[in-house]
């Protein structure tokens, strides 16, 4: 076999420019192994990509930042054929070619090898959206015996906010967990993954200005909440910010002595930091949690256009995968 089907981006637009398409098949070579993709999630980060808003991606382009699969070909000793992996982070899809394909050819630091039971779809809703997840959660240090603690989730419908919503009921069952959105539509959905309240916030980097202080905030909108979200904070609370939906990508003249209140603290999770024991120890709490981690939407390669619209619809939420035929 010398091609297989891919999803090309040739110009920055709109979902129309995802194009599938026959392309050469990637050769292994030295540093470098072949995957064949068994599922991939969607994330906000390639539809701004696709848009044109990442300036170091050149097109043509083959996106995809994550990727499930099985190894093919490798010249490393590391990595056998058949063996099951996952990759995340680094430059696939954005310096070099990514994971909206049949077959996708990986730095071999970038592939980090797994052990699971899980189906192809499930497995492919994890890598990008839990690991963010559950670094972001083990950074608010939430008490899992305190009963009292208010625990507010900023864009709470998109994949990381309820993959967090499902750790956290699972990791600290006593939390009071809140939960923003824009969508009215969304409410009772997000009721359904485990969240106490739902804000519907017309503006999302804008809280509501009566809305009580709470100790711990996932703030996945970034640098356009932060601001925001530390001035409803509770002395002694933490800010995670994790995530940058606002469109907003650093925080300009920010400085931490007057915009951080007295006794507040702010934090991150950078997902970027990829370690193996990370991802088992991930994996373990999952399993050992029996926590549900089913995509809410599974599309084809031949359909990617239609996954991106999707996932940038009102209609749109939760964790979006993709299974090449």
């Amino acid at each position: 076999m010398d091609t297989m089907k891919a999803a090309v981006v040739r110009k920055a637009g709109g979902p129309e420019v995802l194009e599938y398409t026959d392309v050469p098949l990637p050769q292994p070579r030295q540093g470098w192994s072949l995957v064949r993709v068994r599922g991939f999630g969607i994330n906000h980060s390639e539809i701004f990509t696709r848009e044109g808003k990442s300036p170091s991606v050149v097109f043509p382009r083959i996106l995809g930042i994550e990727a499930v699969g099985e190894i093919v070909d490798s010249p490393s000793r590391a990595f056998h054929a058949g063996q099951k992996v996952l990759s995340i982070m680094g430059e696939m899809g954005r310096a070099f070619d990514g994971s909206y394909a049949q077959y996708v050819l990986i730095p071999d630091e970038q592939i980090y090898c797994v052990e699971s039971t899980l189906s192809w779809e499930n497995l492919a809703a994890i890598p990008e959206t839990f690991y963010t997840a559950y670094g972001a959660v083990k950074g608010l240090r939430i008490d899992p015996e305190e009963r009292s603690q208010r625990v507010l989730i900023r864009s709470a419908a998109g994949s990381v906010g309820v993959a967090v919503a499902k750790l956290i009921r699972a990791l600290a069952p006593n939390a009071y967990l809140i939960g923003t959105t824009r969508s009215p539509q969304k409410v009772q959905r997000l009721r359904g993954v485990g969240f106490d309240e739902i804000l519907v916030c017309p503006k999302a980097e804008v809280l509501p200005a009566d809305m009580p202080d709470v100790d711990r905030i996932l703030d996945i909108v970034g640098p356009a909440a932060i601001r925001d979200s530390l001035h409803h904070l509770a002395r002694n609370g933490i800010v995670s910010s994790t995530g940058q939906l606002g469109g907003v990508w650093t925080l300009n003249n920010f400085d931490p002595i007057t915009a951080i209140p007295n006794g507040r603290y702010l934090t991150s999770f950078y997902s970027g930091d990829v370690t193996e024991s990370q991802i088992q120890e991930m994996f373990d709490v999952i399993e050992r949690k029996q926590i549900e981690v089913k995509p809410v939407k599974v599309f084809a390669l031949s359909e990617i256009q239609e996954a991106h619209r999707f996932l940038e619809s009102e209609q749109g939420w939760g964790k979006v995968v993709v299974i090449p035929e």
